[in-house]
């Protein structure tokens, strides 16, 4: 389900004469992957990450920062990626998806590496996988009547200690806790995981604030190991909500309890 809905196919050099060290990508955003007819921010960044990985040769996306232009729509749409620094052990390149009247949709600056290099580094971590509810008592997102496609093309349970708004109660607390994998069990790559930092509900239905559609402005992913299984252990909570804007910070632990990544997101408050 996944990998064929965010395959990229390297064309060549790009027509811009101003961009003439940068290589063409050609992907399809599909049908389904939508929030209220918007596509999925975190599936049009994976789309984005496996082009750039496509053009630089290095799987894994150590940091990506993506700022959202346009709405994504179902049908074919063209990535441009240019290499900005090529090293020993990684890539930085800037990316654009552009959609079929060449709008832009989303652009991209990224570091890509390869985690399965490995070596010796120290460790020191201040942190652990969050206390929640093991999966049978949490709550099927993709089951309920009113959820977006896009929970259906995923598992995303969430705690129901911080499902407060769908019970009409909320809990004041703009946090979620919860397991997210890809639908049908996928496996989860890095990549992967650049869907799994934008998965969640908004965290402000918590709050007594409209709900709604809450538009993303920017999204930033640390990835920081390869998960071991399909299952991510997840926690995302928001600190400050001020002049119409709220962040989001997410942290994802896979089964062995390592942290596999990280998030920042700066998303607009919901219109009501």
């Amino acid at each position: 389900m996944y990998l064929d809905a965010s395959a990229v196919t390297r064309l060549g050099r790009t027509p811009h004469e101003e961009q003439p060290d940068s290589t063409r990508c050609r992907a399809t955003i599909h049908d389904g992957w939508d929030i209220l007819g918007n596509t999925h921010g975190g599936y049009l960044l994976a789309i984005v990450g496996r082009s750039i990985a496509e053009v630089t040769g290095r799987p894994d996306p150590m940091t990506i920062t993506a700022h959202y232009l346009s709405p994504g729509r179902p049908g074919p749409v063209s990535i441009d990626v240019e290499t900005v620094k090529e090293g020993k052990r990684f890539s930085t390149a800037r990316a654009t998806m552009l959609n079929a009247d060449s709008k832009p949709v989303i652009t991209a600056l990224a570091t890509y590496g390869d985690l399965s290099e490995g070596g010796e580094f120290p460790t020191w971590i201040d942190g652990a996988a969050p206390d929640v509810l093991p999966r049978q008592e949490c709550v099927e997102m993709g089951a309920q009547e009113t959820t977006p496609e896009f929970m259906r093309r995923v598992d995303l349970l969430i705690d129901p200690r911080d499902l407060g708004f769908v019970f009409g109660e909320r809990t004041g607390m703009p946090r979620y806790r919860g397991w997210f994998r890809l639908g049908d069990g996928e496996l989860l790559t890095t990549d992967a995981l650049l869907v799994a930092i934008d998965a969640f509900p908004p965290t402000i239905f918590n709050l007594d604030l409209p709900m709604g559609w809450a538009p993303t402005v920017e999204l930033t992913g640390h990835i920081r190991a390869v998960p071991v299984d399909d299952w991510l252990c997840c926690e995302v909570r928001t600190r400050f909500v001020s002049t119409g804007f709220m962040e989001v910070d997410g942290w994802y632990w896979d089964a062995a309890g390592t942290l596999v990544a990280q998030s920042r997101q700066l998303a607009l408050l919901p219109r009501g």
